[in-house]
């Protein structure tokens, strides 16, 4: 089926963001930060907040550069501007010593906003105690910010020896509401990052035949689609399909009104996140992509 060609063209993200508390805990949701960037060639920002002794040092966390000649990118003992003349990125460190860490991400992202913030998750708990909002009106301030949560214990998209990106199939549940249009439009952009194509993308709708919205997909080389429709509890059955179809990914389309908040609170987002097995990317819903 054919696409808005213009929107075919428009690439993924050109900037990221990772806040990090510099745990063990926090690696792989570091990779998958590392090598969205390496392939996109954006820019790169690692944050982290509050007192280096509670939460280790920079010394304690991989290094850009440390990462990228383990995957054998760089040669052993490059210099700190390889990463940009080699590999066309852009990194950038911020420190900032406050008590309240989540309060200096939403200072810091006010003043740069960004495309995609990477944040490392724990399972049932969530996201990272370190960041899980107290007041959770302040996420709203991030209503166009698109999510992509790595849990702790997933293997990922990303592989830890050679940073590959290896989607085999991503899961977009689809609904009239919120508009999956965009969440669409992010899964198979992604599925162009893989080093495996094409990569399947499963469109699932929880509901009625009458309410399993009516798109035009994309027909290209890097994706194929597969549309399926189940009835019963909406979680149950996204969270289900992900295990049973061994999906890489979960992509899901938040309300644009919530974007970022709507992923953390009591949501099906939300729901789906905290029993989610492998990455979900939450994706704030707009108007006119595909």
């Amino acid at each position: 089926m054919p696409v808005n060609q213009t929107s075919s063209e428009v690439p993924f993200v050109e900037s990221i963001f990772h806040p990090s508390d510099f745990s063990k805990d926090n690696e792989r949701a570091f990779e998958h930060a590392l090598a969205l960037s390496l392939h996109r060639h954006t820019s790169l920002t690692i944050l982290h907040a509050g007192s280096e002794g509670r939460g280790g040092k920079w010394s304690d966390f991989p290094s850009v550069r440390a990462t990228l000649e383990r995957w054998g990118l760089l040669e052993k003992g490059s210099s700190r501007t390889a990463v940009f003349h080699e590999l066309s990125m852009r990194v950038k460190k911020v420190n900032l010593r406050k008590r309240r860490p989540l309060s200096a991400v939403l200072e810091y992202l006010d003043e740069h906003p960004t495309e995609l913030i990477v944040l490392a998750t724990e399972g049932r708990e969530g996201p990272a105690r370190w960041i899980r909002p107290s007041t959770a009106e302040a996420m709203a301030r991030r209503s166009e910010t698109m999510t992509l949560f790595v849990p702790v214990s997933s293997r990922g998209f990303v592989s830890s020896d050679d940073g590959k990106i290896l989607l085999r199939r991503v899961l977009v549940p689809v609904d009239q509401q919120p508009d999956p249009c965009h969440a669409i439009f992010c899964a198979e952009r992604a599925s162009r990052m893989s080093e495996s194509k094409p990569v399947e993308i499963v469109l699932l709708h929880v509901g009625e035949e009458s309410t399993m919205p009516q798109r035009d997909l994309p027909d290209l080389p890097s994706s194929t689609w597969r549309a399926v429709r189940t009835t019963g509890d909406v979680v149950e059955e996204i969270v289900g399909a992900a295990e049973e179809q061994a999906v890489d990914l979960v992509v899901m389309a938040t309300h644009g009104h919530d974007g970022f908040l709507d992923a953390l609170r009591g949501s099906v987002t939300e729901q789906v996140l905290r029993r989610a097995r492998c990455p979900v990317l939450a994706v704030p819903a707009r108007r006119g992509v595909l």
